[in-house]
């Protein structure tokens, strides 16, 4: 069999020839993919492009804009303008004839005007229809495409994009993705010739913002944009942003802006904020932004810490205001009238509801806390009653700063029913005497980490008020209807222009109560000091009343003893001891005895403690034989060895085996103390035993 030659093999392949292919009745034909009419218009877009056709339309519909410009000419307006000023002239015969001898003038000049630029146009027009024609009728190509050349080189060159990129495009910044709602309003939104109007005819955010937009505007102030536009019971609310300084420039024109609102007295209050210094919430109040305010609710006896916040008033936008009144010292300024009372009965409402603090009152001319004094545990009035309790809070806080190391306490005194923390509230502040106003400052610089807290409260903030300038010291400050000397005396030279405002506040009188108890506030913990006003509680007579009662029929809190003790170790200022002359004779006594706790609650008229007697006791009997034996020897002090050689003369069975040591002990227990620094006393310069008056004191 004869190989067959390679022409004639057949092919080696897998796919079967067409004739042996199996054929499928619906199968469809092969079609190329159809052209989408995008990719088309996408195509067509970058010819357009390319040939420069979007510039060449936008050159000539520009130089259609410039030669309708040139052909009016500004007659138009002119004409407009004399128009209004006919009407405005309105009754002035002579002014009215001038205006419209002015008017049919303008007609003439302008008819005349677009006589002229029309026959100029149409001359440059036939001119160039002429040289295309003459191109056309001789056939040239070469002259009809230079007529098309410059035909679009003159539209391209005049359409060309001349804009420059802004400054965040230059440096790549990001878009401000701000949002804004609640009738956002810029300059550019402003209705051509619109004029301000009183804000009551605004029924939309849109028109209230634009009635803030078009006041600002008038008054020259630099606002920018206005949103977050929300009605409110009381008026509008809505923030403001200004594109020069501070928004000091809406306080600035406050008063004009009142009266472009159409609002009363200290209707516009701005409140510049913390976190965006070019902005500010604007407040237009029509009426009382306080009247829908939550009451105080109900606080059973010893239902609260010390370091528990709680609700005292509302602010303007209806945030609440809360604070604990641990460890912070306060200055609390207001007019007659400002609400004074009021403020401090609501923070003693929370103190006196606690388990774990002591309140005291002090006031040296009103009647301090008034209906709450049944829950006071102790309540002074005379000035030897103040400085007394001045005088024991200073040495107790002395003595607690030796004392919390011992008690594992740390840096900080912390409270419980067995530690407790004191708040004192010294009203009427500037009626003190100087000495009760120096231990005042005194315990305001120490007493703080012990947890013995004093609340002041003043008619003014100034030095002549507090005798100390010491106002911007204090943690905590708030300030009612006032003097604008005490809002820079409390939050600082440039408050004013920041927003503090309580000077603008109006006391009450006996028949409108008007902004009593309206107050702005510095240093409260956990909040940020920002311009707001806020207004305090005011509880009513009788529900103070009631809530004495309960609290006092569940107990007072009574100081710990481990502090009681401490004080006994604790040297007095020297502006409280007494002044001998080099003989040692008296010259200026003690103006102020340092007291126990049992002697200060019977000079202030106080209960006793549960379960106490005070009645002399036993240990009290070496008081009276002390004092005895001073009196027997015609002197007021003795060195410590000298009163036991004394004693032990007066009572030998009683004192005869006493050592030193003994007699300091038993004089401790008595409730007079350690040995005190005595003066000079013959030879000896300074040293330490008892004195009479302080003994007398404790029988």
């Amino acid at each position: 069999m004869a190989t067959p030659l390679y022409d004639e093999r057949p092919p080696l392949t897998l796919v079967p020839p067409p004739s042996q292919a199996p054929v499928f009745k619906d199968e469809p034909t092969p079609q190329k993919p159809a052209v989408s009419v995008r990719s088309i218009a996408e195509h067509a877009n970058r010819v357009a492009q390319a040939a420069l056709l979007p510039h060449t339309i936008r050159g000539y519909r520009q130089l259609g804009c410039r030669w309708l410009d040139r052909y009016r000419d500004d007659y138009p307006q002119m004409i407009a303008s004399t128009d209004r000023a006919i009407r405005d002239a309105d009754g002035d015969v002579t002014q009215e004839a001038r205006l419209q001898a002015r008017r049919a003038e303008l007609r003439t000049e302008y008819r005349r005007h677009r006589l002229a630029y029309t026959g100029k146009s149409a001359g440059v027009a036939a001119a160039v229809t002429g040289g295309g024609m003459f191109g056309l009728a001789t056939g040239s190509l070469w002259l009809d495409l230079a007529a098309a050349a410059s035909f679009w080189g003159l539209g391209a060159f005049h359409g060309r994009d001349r804009s420059q990129p802004d400054a965040d495009t230059a440096l790549g910044l990001p878009a401000d993705d701000t949002i804004r709602s609640h009738g956002s309003v810029t300059l550019d939104d402003l209705p051509e010739g619109a004029k301000p109007f009183p804000i009551r005819r605004a029924e939309t955010p849109q028109q209230a913002a634009i009635c803030v937009l078009l006041a600002m505007a008038a008054e020259n102030v630099p606002v920018v944009e206005v949103w977050d536009m929300q009605p409110q019971p009381w008026g509008w609310q809505c923030t403001v942003r200004v594109s020069e300084n501070t928004p000091e420039a809406i306080i600035a024109k406050a008063g004009g802006l009142e009266t472009r609102f159409d609002l009363p007295t200290n209707g516009v209050r701005p409140q510049p904020m913390v976190e965006r210094r070019a902005c500010a919430i604007l407040r237009l109040v029509e009426g009382d932004p306080f009247a829908t305010a939550p009451g105080l609710p109900y606080r059973a006896p010893k239902s609260m810490s010390i370091t528990d916040r709680f609700r005292i008033g509302t602010s303007v936008g209806g945030d609440p205001l809360e604070m604990s009144l641990a460890g912070v010292m306060g200055l609390w300024v207001a007019a007659s009238g400002g609400g004074k009372t009021g403020i401090l009965q609501a923070l003693a409402e929370g103190t006196t509801a606690c388990r774990d603090n002591i309140t005291i009152d002090l006031d040296p001319h009103g009647d301090g806390l008034e209906d709450l004094g049944d829950c006071v545990r102790l309540t002074a009035r005379t000035n030897e009653q103040i400085e007394a309790v001045l005088l024991f809070l200073l040495v107790m806080s002395k003595a607690r700063a030796r004392l919390r190391k011992k008690l594992g306490m740390g840096k900080k005194w912390i409270a419980s029913p067995e530690h407790p923390a004191v708040t004192v509230f010294f009203d009427e502040f500037p009626k003190a005497t100087e000495l009760a106003k120096r231990l005042a400052f005194d315990l305001l610089l120490v007493g703080r980490k012990e947890l013995i807290e004093l609340e002041i409260a003043s008619q003014g903030g100034q030095k002549g008020y507090l005798g100390e300038n010491f106002a911007q010291m204090v943690a905590c400050k708030a300030v009612g209807p006032c003097k604008v000397g005490d809002t820079r005396a409390l939050f600082g030279d440039g408050a004013v222009a920041e927003g503090w405002l309580p000077h603008k506040l109006s006391p009450a009188t006996d028949t409108d109560p008007k902004d009593a108890g309206h107050i702005f506030i510095q240093g409260v913990p956990g909040m940020p000091d920002e311009p707001i006003e806020y207004k305090v509680h005011e509880t009513p007579a009788a529900t103070l009343r009631k809530l004495a009662k309960e609290r006092r029929e569940a107990g007072f809190v009574e100081p710990d003893q481990d502090s009681l003790d401490a004080m006994r170790s604790v040297d007095l200022p020297e502006y409280v001891e007494a002044v001998y002359d080099g003989e040692g004779q008296l010259k200026k006594p003690a103006p102020v005895e340092l007291l126990s706790w049992e002697q200060l609650l019977r000079l202030c008229d106080a209960v006793p403690p549960a379960g106490a007697e005070l009645t002399l006791q036993a240990a009290d009997v070496i008081v009276e034989d002390a004092v005895a034996v001073m009196e027997k020897a015609g002197v007021d002090r003795m060195k410590t060895e000298h009163l036991l050689l004394a004693l032990r003369d007066y009572d030998p069975g009683s004192y005869g085996e006493m050592t030193v040591d003994g007699l300091k002990a038993r004089m401790k227990d008595a409730g007079a103390g350690a040995p005190v620094t005595l003066g000079q006393i013959g030879e000896e310069q300074n040293p330490r035993g008892f004195k009479a008056v302080k003994l007398t004191a404790l029988l």
